[in-house]
């Protein structure tokens, strides 16, 4: 009896490991040199799409904490690996970490400066890991003009604003190779910050997936910003400017539920690749989308607002 549940317990294991998304070795590259080094992990699928393509993809963390190898990103690219997708999980500065520039920008009044120069370094440096991705397109094996960005929280800022600064021709984005664009932009929980306090692109932007949590105070669903001042605007405002624009793109709105949404990549893999499917054969209309997902339940992160992740 007992070599019999030795059997079962052996056969049961071995399901479960044919079950799971099958990951490469970790390869790890530098790909900005200056200071201090920052660095890219690039994980290869067993089995690659027959398109080639890939995924940069960046940690959350408030632009205070996070890096590429965090065990979330391990766990998407294990996933993504799965679907056939080259991962590049990259790092990026954390603006906040730099005690001298907090210590210049400190105080309420001056928090919108802060948050600039936090999301202009990182989208710099995603602009970086995009001219190094795109310069050694043939031995990662990909094709260069079939790279998503997607991102979680300030991640989800970062590829969402690298697009924005792409396309309006603003510095930031400076380093994305000429003529290049993502073939989409899948933003977890992210925001634009808009120095004109209006949202305008001033050429067609990549497809973009916007989504969203209805009650998050952290990266806010509508906008967030004192009287007067800059604007982060959230998945919402974002939306309804790229409708007044007639800029096609997907919106899910998931209601009760706030910024838990950045770590939903796992749970909506099938909509994340439906829509890079739709993007890669040139085929996204509008789709604005009101879901729930068992799964994805309020926790402690529906409570918090923007002031309390930072008091933690």
């Amino acid at each position: 009896m007992k070599a019999l549940f030795r059997s079962i317990a052996l056969a049961a294991g071995l399901l479960l490991l044919a079950a799971a998304p099958r990951l490469s070795a970790q390869e790890t590259y530098p790909f900005v040199e200056r200071d201090s080094t920052l660095y890219l992990d690039v994980w290869r699928p067993a089995q690659p799409r027959p398109d080639s393509a890939a995924v940069i993809a960046l940690f959350g963390g408030g632009f205070v904490s996070g890096s590429r190898d965090k065990d979330y990103q391990k766990k998407i690219a294990a996933l993504l690996c799965d679907r056939g997708y080259t991962v590049i999980s990259i790092d990026y500065r954390l603006g906040l970490k730099d005690k001298a520039k907090v210590e210049e920008n400190h105080g309420l009044f001056k928090l919108t400066r802060l948050f600039h120069y936090c999301i202009d370094i990182a989208v710099e440096d995603c602009a970086a890991a995009i001219d190094w991705t795109v310069a050694n397109a043939p031995m990662l094996g990909i094709a260069p003009n079939r790279v998503v960005l997607t991102g979680s929280s300030a991640g989800a800022i970062t590829v969402l604003e690298l697009d924005y600064c792409r396309v309006n021709g603003m510095p930031q984005a400076a380093r994305v190779p000429d003529g290049w664009a993502p073939a989409a932009v899948v933003p977890y929980a992210g925001g634009l910050l808009c120095r004109k306090r209006e949202l305008r692109w001033a050429s067609a932007p990549a497809p973009t997936l916007l989504l969203h949590g209805e009650k998050d105070k952290i990266v806010a669903y509508k906008k967030f910003g004192l009287p007067l001042s800059d604007k982060m605007f959230g998945a919402a405002k974002v939306s309804k400017a790229m409708k007044k624009q007639g800029i096609p793109h997907w919106i899910v709105r998931i209601p009760g539920i706030g910024h838990e949404v950045a770590s939903w990549l796992p749970g909506s893999v099938d909509i994340f690749c439906a829509f890079v499917d739709q993007a890669l054969a040139g085929r996204v209309s509008t789709l604005d989308a009101t879901l729930s997902d068992a799964e994805l339940v309020p926790t402690r992160w529906t409570k918090m607002s923007l002031l309390d992740l930072y008091k933690q």
